[in-house]
């Protein structure tokens, strides 16, 4: 009898933050086969990805050549790049395993609109399904449902997001999805009530076109939390999601490689797949 066809899977940023997480999770997953670990550290090149993240070994030697990775996932035509690596480097990693036919899921967050536009042309060229996910963790989608539906009622909304001082880029891809999510409404927030002035530069955080402010924090000891405040006279409500433990966006990411097999476009959040 055949062994079950499995999802040939790449890590890219295998030694990062999230990239350890991916390895564990994709290591005890029955369906996937991890065949690529990419890290650009050259104190680990050549060990085994498997100790070095501590789940055991997995004999996938750690490399930088992420071509040589995406040709093995390729070979079965169902491989699938996990990509959580750095917005100065994300694109030409989407762009790569698109032309081999890979199909990118992908955390990292700090791509330009433009840059966007162009890996979706590029995929649906190519007919190759790649998932661009600011946010995996399932609270997250709660939450921003739950904030499309407050902004209906609340014409005055600021966001705050609260990172670990290693992020790269602010805002946080999260928060400018929640705020294009708000501003789908089609709605212009927080209409001035005076005329303010900032003393420091920035102090009032960033404005997006139609109005939302959004905060950035960038502390030791945090690692990826929200909150949406809606104001109106006389109460504040308030949405906030924290994450304690990067486990949780493991099963959004193992859900995003299950469902990118059939499709032949760029999708753009995870509520897209749910």
């Amino acid at each position: 009898m055949a062994a079950p066809v499995t999802i040939p899977i790449v890590v890219n940023g295998a030694c990062g933050k999230m990239g350890r997480e991916v390895i564990k999770a994709v290591a005890q997953a029955e369906d996937m086969t991890l065949v690529g670990a990419i890290d650009k550290n050259p104190a680990v090149q050549g060990e085994d990805i498997g100790e070095v993240v501590g789940c055991g070994p997995v004999e996938v030697p750690i490399t930088a050549d992420l071509e040589a990775a995406l040709v093995m996932a390729q070979s079965e035509g169902l491989g699938v790049m996990v990509d959580f690596t750095h917005p100065g480097t994300v694109y030409e990693s989407v762009r790569a395993a698109i032309a081999y036919g890979v199909r990118p899921v992908v955390g990292t967050t700090g791509l330009s609109p433009e840059r966007l536009q162009d890996l979706a042309e590029f995929a649906e060229k190519a007919s190759i399904g790649c998932l661009i996910i600011p946010n995996f963790s399932i609270g997250m989608v709660l939450l921003q449902q739950a904030a499309v539906q407050a902004a209906q009622y609340f014409e005055h909304v600021e966001i705050i997001e609260l990172h670990h001082n290693q992020k790269a880029d602010a805002p946080s891809g999260t928060a400018l999805q929640t705020a294009q999510m708000l501003q789908g409404l089609k709605k212009t927030y927080n209409s001035p009530q005076v005329e303010e002035t900032e003393k420091l530069a920035g102090a009032r955080g960033s404005t997006t076109a139609d109005g939302i402010r959004i905060h950035s924090v960038r502390l030791p000891g945090l690692i990826a939390h929200q909150e949406v405040l809606f104001g109106a006279p006389g109460q504040l409500y308030t949405l906030r999601h924290d994450t304690s433990d990067r486990a949780c966006y493991m099963p959004g990411v193992l859900l995003a490689i299950r469902r990118i097999l059939p499709l032949k476009s760029l999708i753009y959040g995870l509520e897209q797949i749910l």
